[in-house]
């Protein structure tokens, strides 16, 4: 069974002792006077893309954004993308990982979770300047790395989710207004499904290992997002089945019995019921 190419912050040189766990970088030298492409994979790490001046493509789990002008694009560890990026691009490339970076506040938890649950946005110029501004001060700490820079990286990160998260409400803006415990709760059901959809499918397993009636988490998932637990277990089964049959030549039943099915039948039948396709004609219809 190949795995899904996952790259590393440790892979990278290491040009300062936290580069395996923190690293920003201007986008004009990386690049050079070459396009930047990286093929299909997925990081162990957050990873924040910050165009002033761009043009070309990033898909991100299967969506195809057209890079732009005064866009950020901002992405959890374990979501898959490919990106193409013009020689003549400006802006920054931003990579965290909970080693560096990992609020233990509540309220700042929260933010980094929405943050990067929006993975795409595009800004008007005031706007965007101010997030550039806290990229450009975390540079400027990182390259300078005088006594507390750690620290300072880390608040303007905290300033930096705050005006994402502010100016760029997603589809599921009604998540804006739920409850602190609410929120708790939908980040501890996707945290818990993230590490066991393999193994648990029902929405008793989850409500037995969170302490919650059925009730009250289709509750906390219908009131934040707008989904039942069911279709948000059904979801990210069908966006890990799609990782894997476009990143991996692995057989239709590797990834069967990887996300827990024996019967490989019923996870075609499950998986055409969901997107239309067969696993084998969704391969060939989408993969590059």
């Amino acid at each position: 069974m190949q795995k899904i190419p996952i790259r590393q912050l440790s892979q990278s040189q290491k040009v300062h002792p936290i580069a395996e766990q923190f690293k920003i970088r201007r986008i004009e030298d990386i690049i050079g006077e070459k396009d930047l492409v990286h093929n299909l994979h997925r990081h162990d790490f957050f990873f924040i893309l910050s165009l002033k001046n761009g043009q070309g493509k990033h898909e991100v789990d299967f969506v195809s954004h057209t890079v732009l002008d005064h866009s950020i694009f901002f992405l959890r560890p374990g979501q898959v993308h490919q990106l193409l990026l013009k020689a003549g691009s400006t802006g920054y490339l931003l990579e965290f990982n909970h080693k560096f970076y990992n609020p233990r506040e509540t309220t700042a938890n929260q933010r980094l979770r929405k943050a990067s649950n929006k993975n795409f946005c595009e800004f008007e110029t005031g706007r965007f300047n101010k997030l550039q501004a806290a990229l450009e001060s975390m540079l400027q700490e990182y390259t300078a790395r005088e006594e507390g820079y750690q620290d300072m990286i880390r608040s303007n990160l905290d300033i930096f989710c705050i005006e994402y998260s502010r100016q760029s409400p997603g589809p599921n803006s009604a998540s804006s207004v739920a409850s602190s415990y609410t929120q708790e709760r939908l980040e501890k059901f996707l945290e818990l499904l993230n590490k066991h959809m393999a193994k648990f499918k029902q929405v008793s397993d989850y409500v037995d290992l969170m302490n919650l009636s059925p009730y009250q988490l289709n509750e906390i998932t219908k009131s934040s997002i707008g989904k039942t637990p069911s279709e948000l277990i059904n979801e990210n089964i069908i966006l890990e089945a799609k990782r894997y049959l476009l990143a991996t030549p692995n057989q239709i039943k590797e990834i069967a019995e990887s996300l827990g099915y024996e019967d490989v039948s019923y996870f075609i039948r499950f998986f055409k019921k969901h997107t239309g396709y067969s696993p084998d004609l969704f391969r060939h219809s989408f993969r590059p």
